[in-house]
C-alpha cells in the first residue's frame, strides 16, 4: 500500500517515499502525510537530521496522475513542500531515479540533495498545460536562479544528474550503489555538530535568501548569538577542542 514511511536511527530519521509500483508518484493521502510526518520530526528532540528518499529504484515521479484536482491548484503540494523548507532540522534528499514534477520539487525543498549517477530530473508543467504554483516555482528559482528554471520550465525534458550538478540542482553525485550510505554518511556527519549553529545557520542562509531587510536579518542573527551565550554548545565546543576530543553536543530548540 502506497504511503510514507519513517525510520529513526542514530538520530537520523530517513523518511520514504513509498509507491514503488507507480514509481513513487504522491497520492492525495501521502500529500496530507508528508507536513504531519515532519512536523512529529521537529519536536522529536531524538532526531537531529532528516533524509527523505524513495523506496526502490526511483525518488518520485511526482503527483499520482489519478489526483488531478492536484495539478490544478498544487495547493496540497505546495503545503508538504512548505512544510520541508521550514523544517528547523538540516534536511537532506538522496535522489535515485526519476525525480519529476512534485518530486522535483520536494527534493528542492531539502536544504542538500545527493544523486545517483542515473537520476533524472524533470519539472513537467508546459507537458500538461499547468501553471505551476508560485512558491514552488519561487522555490526553485531560489535553488537554481531564473534561466535554469525557464529551462525545465520551459522544455519539460528530463536532465541528467550531471546536468543537475552544474545547474546547482543537486550538489553530489554518486554511484547508485552509494547513494544510501553517502546519505546517511553526510547525515551523521551533520548529526554530531553543534545542533544550535546548524539550525542557526540555515534560519539565517534561508532569511538571507528570501532577502530579509538588514535589521530583521540584524535581530536574527542576534537572537541565535544570545541563545548560543547562554546554552550548553559553545561552553562544550571549546572543552572539547581545549581537550582534543570529539565534542558532545546537547542543545535542542525549546518547544512551544
Amino acid at each position: 500500500m502506497a504511503g510514507i514511511g519513517t525510520t529513526i536511527e542514530d538520530r537520523i530519521a530517513t523518511v520514504t517515499i513509498d509507491n514503488p509500483t507507480k514509481r513513487n508518484a504522491l497520492t492525495v493521502a501521502m500529500w496530507q502525510e508528508l507536513p504531519r510526518v515532519y512536523a512529529a520530526l521537529t519536536a522529536d528532540d531524538a532526531v537531529r537530521v532528516i533524509v527523505l528518499t524513495g523506496a526502490g529504484e526511483h525518488f518520485s515521479a511526482g503527483a499520482d496522475i489519478a489526483a488531478l484536482e492536484l495539478l490544478g491548484t498544487g495547493q496540497l503540494p505546495t503545503v508538504a513542500e512548505m512544510a520541508i523548507r521550514d523544517c528547523p532540522k538540516p534536511t537532506i534528499a538522496a535522489i535515485n531515479g526519476i525525480c519529476f514534477g512534485g518530486g522535483c520539487e520536494l527534493a528542492a525543498a531539502c536544504d542538500l540533495r545527493i544523486a545517483g549517477t542515473g537520476a533524472r530530473f524533470s519539472v513537467p508543467p508546459a507537458n500538461l498545460g499547468v501553471v505551476y504554483p508560485l512558491p514552488a516555482t519561487q522555490l526553485l528559482v531560489s535553488v537554481i536562479g531564473p534561466a535554469a528554471t525557464k529551462y525545465l520550465m520551459f522544455t519539460g525534458e528530463p536532465i541528467d544528474a550531471i546536468r543537475a550538478l552544474h545547474i546547482g540542482l543537486v550538489d553530489e553525485v554518486v554511484a547508485p550503489e552509494l547513494l544510501r550510505d553517502r546519505g546517511q554518511a553526510l547525515a551523521a556527519r551533520i548529526a554530531s555538530r553543534s545542533q544550535l549553529t546548524v539550525q542557526a545557520a540555515k534560519e539565517i542562509v534561508n532569511a538571507i535568501a528570501s532577502g530579509q531587510e538588514p535589521a530583521a536579518l540584524a535581530a536574527l542573527a542576534g537572537d541565535w548569538s544570545a541563545q548560543a551565550m547562554a546554552g550548553p554548545d559553545l561552553a562544550e565546543g571549546m572543552r572539547a577542542f581545549a581537550e582534543k576530543r570529539p565534542a558532545q553536543f546537547t542543545w535542542h530548540r525549546p518547544h512551544g
